[in-house]
């Protein structure tokens, strides 16, 4: 349990320093907080993301407009103040206005945050999921909610990205040339990066593992069963 905790907070930090309390402005005052008390500004700063399901006839269209604290001081941060879900499909529309107006109460309490991405993403869908282009796993319309927020959340700061460090691009990229190399550069899908038939991979999710040199390997991530 302590691993699991532990590694929790290792994918979920907030690295945006600036959250943290501070005793004061520099004109004395104590900066500005994000709590249920602050009153919503008559402008926010939006943007808005297309999910495209299989799952889903029409395109799902999330909006998540941010408040910005403290502007122009050291102090100056960029918070998620609430969410919006628009879509052609009324199906599903008692429970997306739910879950929208749940999030943003969150959102709107202050503090982190972050931990909905994780909450949502673990949701899955009883009829199963399915692959979005590049061979990335969704569990559930709700899970690609949470990765919609994961990827805001990361674009404004409030989390770290996933990206691979230098050394880890370089044994990737020796690891995709080592199965081009037997397999032939046509067996891979142009435009896709990952080979038609790679199995899913349960580290990151991803339908990238091949078989090299007598392991399960994934061109994605690196994990491999071999070590």
């Amino acid at each position: 349990m302590t691993v699991k905790i532990t590694q929790r907070i290792k994918n979920f930090q907030v690295v945006d320093e600036r959250l943290r309390p501070a005793a004061e402005t520099d004109a004395g005052k104590p900066p500005e907080q994000l709590d249920e008390h602050l009153e919503r500004p008559e402008m926010l700063i939006g943007v808005t993301y297309k999910i495209k399901s299989p799952l889903f006839e029409h395109a799902l269209y999330v909006t998540i407009n941010d408040i910005l604290l403290n502007a122009g001081t050291r102090f100056e941060q960029r918070r998620p103040f609430e969410i919006f879900i628009n879509s052609k499909n009324m199906d599903h529309f008692q429970w997306i206005v739910a879950l929208t107006r749940i999030m943003s109460a969150v959102l709107r309490k202050g503090g982190d945050c972050t931990f909905l991405v994780e909450e949502l993403k673990a949701v899955f869908d009883p009829r199963g999921g399915y692959l979005k282009k590049g061979g990335i796993y969704m569990p559930s319309i709700v899970a690609e909610i949470g990765a919609v927020l994961e990827r805001h959340l990361i674009a404004i700061g409030l989390l770290r990205g996933h990206s691979p460090d230098e050394a880890q691009r370089r044994y990737l990229a020796e690891k995709r040339a080592a199965y081009e190399a037997s397999q032939g550069a046509a067996a891979l899908e142009p435009g896709e990066g990952f080979p038609p038939g790679a199995q899913l991979c349960g580290q990151c999710h991803t339908q990238a593992v091949v078989q090299l040199e007598g392991c399960t390997t994934c061109l994605n991530c690196g994990h491999s069963k071999c070590g």
